[in-house]
């Protein structure tokens, strides 16, 4: 990302004759998000129903968890987001606030979600008959499309999630696999609110389409195998139960959500929820401009994101803070780096620092120790003691009798 200013705000909406400048997408962020309380202008009836989401630069505070949600869109493959806090904290607000900051991504032009990527890897045989024709025609496989946030209801069934027997094509004497959230979801961001009370058939379904990219449904006769690689946010109060590890293990950032201390922010929170809630598309459109640039800039971001490298000494810092903390799974270190490289192009850089470690090292590696494993461990290595001792002593008796 380039080192000049990357927007100059309007006077219109800042006010007269106060024009900021922008280095860098966080200082942008940083910057809009503690404007002060705006007076809603009046608006007329638009006569449609529309879903506006409050905007992500209008939220007040929780900087962590604003900046894990940036970091998974401009970086997949730190693997998603937990956020976990008491109700009223903002979650699912700031969650489907991102509708407005998704950038593009390369998405399949087949029902079974087939791209050119299957027939590099796995030759021809990889995608559906349809594809291979067009493939071998010259014809695209894919398009550039907005990702899309897909929320999985709480009370959704296991067809509904999987997918199964489309019966409007079975009435015609047409048999076809319906594809279900997790299909839908394939290249999007997947949101499950409540995560912690989801069934645990649910569960597993979606353990496995995260760790495979995809799955297969298989209803009587017929069996279908759908795309399903996602960037999954979840979140939870832990108030209502605890939340299974094999799940927790698949969040890359845990970020935990607190109420706000400060009054003044508290009361800024008031006075735009207020103004949000009389009028939704004259508080959508005080940051138009801004959310605008910043869904630009992280588009820009996740192209550049390759260029951004790692340095062996910076490495092995981050390997160390590992060690000490006697973490065992490698997805600490994965998502440690990952989380860093996103911090860094979002900061305008192509070479992870230090500091960028001791910024994300909260929310890439709390939640990740288990008392259960520690205490596992402690007891078999007293076990493994006395066995050598044992092995040691009959084995010196043996040589020398």
């Amino acid at each position: 990302m380039s080192e000049e200013p990357v927007h100059q705000s309007s006077d219109s909406i800042q006010g007269e004759g106060f024009v900021p400048q922008f280095r860098t997408l966080r200082e942008l962020i940083d910057q809009v998000t503690g404007r002060a309380h705006w007076q809603p202008t009046e608006e007329g009836d638009a006569g449609l129903a529309e879903f506006l989401p409050f905007p992500f630069l209008a939220m007040v505070g929780q900087r962590e968890m604003k900046l894990a949600l940036l970091i998974s869109l401009v970086n997949p493959s730190v693997g998603g987001v937990l956020l976990i806090g008491p109700r009223g904290t903002g979650k699912t607000t700031a969650v489907r606030s991102l509708v407005d900051l998704l950038p593009e991504t390369p998405r399949s032009l087949c029902y079974y979600g087939c791209m050119p990527d299957d027939i590099e890897i796995g030759g021809i045989e990889a995608v559906c008959p349809d594809c291979a024709r067009k493939y071998a025609m010259g014809e695209p496989l894919y398009k550039l499309d907005k990702v899309h946030l897909v929320e999985l209801p709480l009370n959704a069934r296991l067809d509904d999630v999987v997918g199964g027997m489309d019966e409007r094509l079975a009435a015609q004497d047409r048999l076809r696999m319906r594809k279900g959230i997790l299909a839908q979801a394939d290249r999007n961001l997947l949101y499950v609110d409540e995560v912690n009370l989801l069934g645990d058939e649910v569960v597993d379904a979606i353990l496995d389409a995260s760790a495979q990219g995809s799955y297969t449904v298989r209803r009587g006769p017929l069996s279908a195998t759908f795309r399903s690689r996602f960037v999954l946010i979840g979140s939870m109060n832990p108030e209502e139960g605890r939340l299974r590890p094999q799940i927790m293990d698949r969040f890359g950032l845990r970020v935990v959500v607190h109420g706000l201390n400060k009054s003044s922010d508290r009361l800024e929170v008031y006075r735009r929820v207020q103004a949000y809630q009389a009028q939704p598309r004259s508080v959508a459109q005080q940051f138009a401009n801004e959310t605008a640039l910043v869904q630009n800039e992280i588009q820009l971001i996740r192209d550049t994101l390759p260029e951004v490298t790692l340095p062996d000494p910076v490495a092995g810092f981050g390997l160390e803070i590992i060690n000490r903390l006697k973490l065992d799974s490698s997805r600490a270190e994965i998502t440690l780096f990952e989380a860093a490289r996103a911090l860094t192009a979002l900061d305008g850089r192509k070479e992870v620092s230090e500091q960028d470690l001791f910024e994300v090292a909260p929310m890439t590696l709390r939640m990740r120790r288990s008392t259960f494993m520690e205490e596992f461990f402690s007891s078999q290595e007293k076990e493994e003691n006395e066995l050598n001792t044992l092995l040691q002593r009959l084995q010196k008796k043996t040589l020398d009798p």
